[in-house]
């Protein structure tokens, strides 16, 4: 094996350039291995027997570790993984056209993760409850998660037990839950409809365990409240939300710490009274009353539910005069440079996908500063390239490993110009 790529795999090359990508092994490891699949243009492999290990090769934490998709990098020590994660922002950022200096890696704990989006089977009279195995659409039934919040841990067996007899899980669902300061909140996503006893069953579970709400939607449609033992309350950056039900919060508290505090340095030391921020993909204010504290907000996003839940917290804290919010679908309308203009910095949290449409509006209204909270370092660097085009400079760029042992880097960039 020759390195790590970027979906934590071992790469290594046939003598004909065709590239092996094989789980479970580290750099400098000799293996015997099995081509299994078609990879772009290469082959993902099967490990037979691992010949030379490396000295850099540790034991994993997690029995479930080679068959669940979660975690891929759990058998690699410490420093030389985090060096990797370190690595990936780097490699975006020069991809895009800088030579960055990349701030330390801040990394998230153990047992920290406190929202997940589990996959639902039904095998015989039995349950899967878990997370698919690598590339897989096998369901790894989950007995034991190191990543996983203690709380939410707890509630898989229980969970796994109610479904079984619940009307509205025929085959196949997912389980969202976030873990908020008023509990547990459900979302089940299912192929059946509940009846009056799935009702009571549900209401049963989430008063022995703590849930504050529980949710349910038949494949991806609107959810529909089941049981609401108390409101769902998030708080962030100290003001209570209520979001909707599977609301996308951020994956740790600690992460979530982490990404304010990069994206409130990166704003200019010296703001004027009136200063004004434009936040795009705002969801339902995780970076939204933080930024407040400082400057005026013009906050963006695309989801219905989660902009509601932001204009709620709003109006209850009296905050109208420091955010507005607008509900707008930034790839079919971004804010344009003309809307963007006299902002002193933009503030965007994008998807998986990146901002590829509204990027170019940013770049061409040329704010002071441009702080970019990435979960996709290809998007990233993709992005970054038109921000580069347009003249700007990286002034700080900070890893953020929010999601231990996978290959997944969350970032915050910080993009300014003269």
């Amino acid at each position: 094996m020759t390195r790590i790529g970027a979906d934590g795999d071992g790469i290594a090359a046939l003598p004909d350039g065709t590239f092996l990508f094989v789980a479970g092994t580290l750099p400098g490891e000799t293996v015997r291995a099995r081509p299994v699949a078609r990879r772009g243009d290469g082959w993902a492999a099967a490990v037979e027997t691992l010949i030379t290990a490396s000295p850099e090769r540790a034991g994993p934490p997690c029995p479930h570790f080679g068959g669940c998709g979660g975690c891929t990098l759990q058998h690699w020590q410490d420093a030389p993984y985090r060096a990797w994660k370190v690595g990936l922002l780097e490699a975006a950022l020069r991809r895009a056209g800088f030579a960055p200096d990349i701030a330390k890696l801040v990394a998230t704990p153990p047992a920290a993760r406190q929202r997940m989006d589990f996959s639902l089977r039904r095998q015989g009279s039995s349950v899967l409850l878990g997370l698919h195995a690598g590339r897989a659409a096998e369901v790894v039934d989950l007995v034991a998660c190191p990543v996983l919040h203690p709380d939410l841990l707890a509630l898989l067996a229980p969970l796994r037990a109610v479904l079984r007899g619940l009307a509205l899980f025929r085959r196949e669902g997912a389980a969202v839950v976030n873990l908020l300061e008023s509990g547990p909140d459900l979302l089940l996503r299912t192929d059946g409809e509940p009846n009056a006893a799935d009702r009571t069953q549900l209401a049963a579970f989430a008063r022995a365990h703590g849930l504050c709400r529980i949710s349910w939607a038949r494949g991806d449609a609107a959810p529909e409240t089941l049981c609401l033992l108390r409101p769902p309350v998030a708080v962030l950056s100290g003001v209570p939300v209520r979001p909707p039900p599977g609301a996308f919060l951020q994956a740790s508290r600690e992460g979530e710490a982490a990404i304010v505090a990069a994206v409130l340095a990166g704003l200019p030391d010296k703001l004027p009274a009136r200063a004004r921020v434009a936040e795009l993909y705002a969801g339902c204010g995780t970076l939204s009353f933080a930024l407040a504290a400082r400057v005026r907000v013009a906050a963006y996003e695309g989801d219905a539910d989660l902009v509601a839940a932001l204009r709620a917290a709003v109006n209850a804290q009296v905050l109208a005069a420091r955010i507005s919010v607008e509900q707008r679908d930034l790839t079919r309308r971004p804010v344009t440079a003309t809307e963007l203009a006299g902002c002193v910095a933009v503030v965007l949290d994008p998807p998986f996908g990146g901002a590829a449409v509204q990027i170019a509006q940013v770049a061409a209204a040329r704010p002071k500063r441009v702080v970019y909270v990435s979960c996709n370092p290809v998007a990233l660097a993709r992005d970054a390239a038109i921000l580069r085009g347009a003249g700007y400079a990286v002034v700080t760029a900070t890893p953020i490993d929010q999601f231990l042992w996978s290959a997944r880097l969350e970032s915050v960039v910080v993009f300014s110009i003269e």
